[in-house]
C-alpha cells in the first residue's frame, strides 16, 4: 500500500515538472514565432530590402525548424512517457500560434487567397474547441488518415509560401499554393470526419449510460 502510494506521489509530482526536455523543445519553438512574424512583417514594410536580406528564407527555415522541434517533443514525451500539466497546455498553444501567425501574415502579404486562410483558421479553431468537449465528456477520438495528411502538406507548404522563391528553376510560390490548397480541402473533410467520430462516441457512451 505504501509503495502504491509513494508512486503515485512520483507521478503527481512529475506531473507538474516543467523543465524536461519536451518542456524545453515546445518553449524553443515558441521562441521562434516571433522571428517568423518579424521578417514577414518586414517583408511586408519593404519587399525588396526583405529580399536583399533573404527574410523569406529566414522565416521559411525558421518555421521548418519549430516544426521538427513538434515532431520531437511529442515523440520524446511518447517515448519517455513524460506527460506534464505544462506541456499538455503549452504545446497546442506552440503549434496554433505558429500555423495561425504564418498563415494570417502569407494572406497579409497575398501569398494566400484570404477565404483558404478563413477555412484553415476556423479549422483549427473548430477542432481546438471539440477536442476540449471530447475531454470534458472522457472522450478521446484519434486523429484521422486526413487530418495527418493535412498537416503535412500544410506543413510543406507554408515555409515554400514564405521563401516565394524559385532556385533552380523550382517554383516554390506555385508548389506552396497546391499545398495549401490540398490541406484547406483535407482540413473540412477532417473536420467533417473528425466531427462525425465525436458524435458516435457521444452516441455510445449515452447508449452505455442508459442500459
Amino acid at each position: 500500500m505504501e509503495n502504491q502510494d509513494t508512486k503515485k506521489t512520483i507521478q503527481d509530482e512529475n506531473e507538474w515538472e516543467i523543465d524536461n526536455l519536451p518542456n524545453r523543445l515546445t518553449i524553443f519553438r515558441m521562441a521562434l514565432i516571433p522571428i517568423i512574424v518579424t521578417s514577414l512583417i518586414l517583408t511586408k514594410m519593404n519587399p525588396e530590402w526583405a529580399a536583399s536580406l533573404k527574410l523569406g528564407y529566414v522565416a521559411g527555415w525558421t518555421f521548418v525548424a519549430a516544426s521538427i522541434t513538434d515532431f520531437f517533443d511529442g515523440y520524446i514525451a511518447r517515448k519517455r512517457g513524460i506527460v506534464t500539466v505544462f506541456g499538455s497546455f503549452l504545446d497546442p498553444i506552440a503549434d496554433k500560434f505558429l500555423v495561425v501567425s504564418s498563415l494570417i501574415l502569407l494572406g497579409e502579404l497575398e501569398r494566400i487567397h484570404s477565404v483558404v486562410v478563413l477555412i484553415l483558421v476556423l479549422r483549427e479553431m473548430y477542432i481546438t474547441s471539440l477536442r476540449l468537449l471530447a475531454s470534458e465528456r472522457g472522450l478521446r477520438v484519434p486523429v484521422g488518415q486526413l487530418g495527418k495528411w493535412k498537416t503535412a502538406v500544410q506543413m510543406v507548404g507554408i515555409p515554400l509560401l514564405m521563401a516565394n522563391d524559385k532556385p533552380w528553376g523550382i517554383p516554390m510560390s506555385l508548389i506552396g499554393t497546391i499545398c495549401i490548397y490540398l490541406a484547406s480541402i483535407f482540413s473540412l473533410y477532417s473536420a467533417l470526419e473528425y466531427s462525425l467520430g465525436l458524435i458516435k462516441k457521444i452516441k455510445m457512451k449515452r447508449n452505455s449510460n442508459v442500459s
